[in-house]
């Protein structure tokens, strides 16, 4: 289904064709539930969350200025509420390790991980990127598998622009050095 510009259902809503909000539900779920479920790591979580999300949106819709994109909003709603349903399980997960070995080059990683096949690869990024802390996580995720830029990344998180590149830098280094430790290339 083609979808209009959000604006258009956002005025039905607001004129009382409370139908029209799903629309705007089926057009922003996908990302919402990803949002969500890369926070919690738990699909029945996840769904609450979105939900949830979804609820909380409908209910402050008068108050959306369209400062910002509505998926924005929405999936600062999402983050937001999946950040504080995680405060609140305080799940440990086991995370990568920290340090940052700077002696290794990329370029040394990237050849040697070229010599496995693409599925090998996607199976080690994914193994890895489940390792990751809940939001380092979903940082990769919407930067490299949603393609949303950093000013979007920024809004959805609350993390400035600058802040948001030096995290993505440092996600980039750590996953070359956990990558080079796991196709044992050190």
């Amino acid at each position: 289904m083609a979808y209009k510009d959000d604006k258009f259902y956002i005025e039905k809503v607001l004129k009382g064709e409370t139908n029209a909000y799903a629309d705007l539900v089926n057009k922003h779920k996908e990302m919402v539930f990803t949002i969500a479920v890369k926070i919690l790591r738990n699909h029945e979580d996840a769904e609450e969350i979105a939900q949830d999300t979804f609820l909380k949106a409908f209910n402050a819709l008068s108050n959306f200025k369209g400062d910002a994109k509505f998926s924005t909003w929405i999936y600062r709603i999402a983050y937001n509420t999946a950040i504080s349903q995680s405060r609140k399980r305080k799940h440990e997960f086991a995370a990568i390790n920290e340090e940052m070995i700077d002696n290794y080059t990329t370029d040394k990683v990237s050849r040697s991980v070229n010599e496995f096949n693409e599925d090998e690869q996607i199976n080690a990024i994914n193994s890895l990127m489940e390792k990751l802390p809940e939001e380092e996580n979903l940082l990769l995720t919407l930067f490299y598998k949603n393609e949303k830029s950093i000013g979007d990344i920024s809004e959805i998180t609350g993390y400035t622009e600058s802040n948001v590149k030096v995290k993505l830098y440092r996600l980039r280094k750590k996953m070359y050095n956990e990558l080079e430790h796991y196709f044992n290339l050190s």
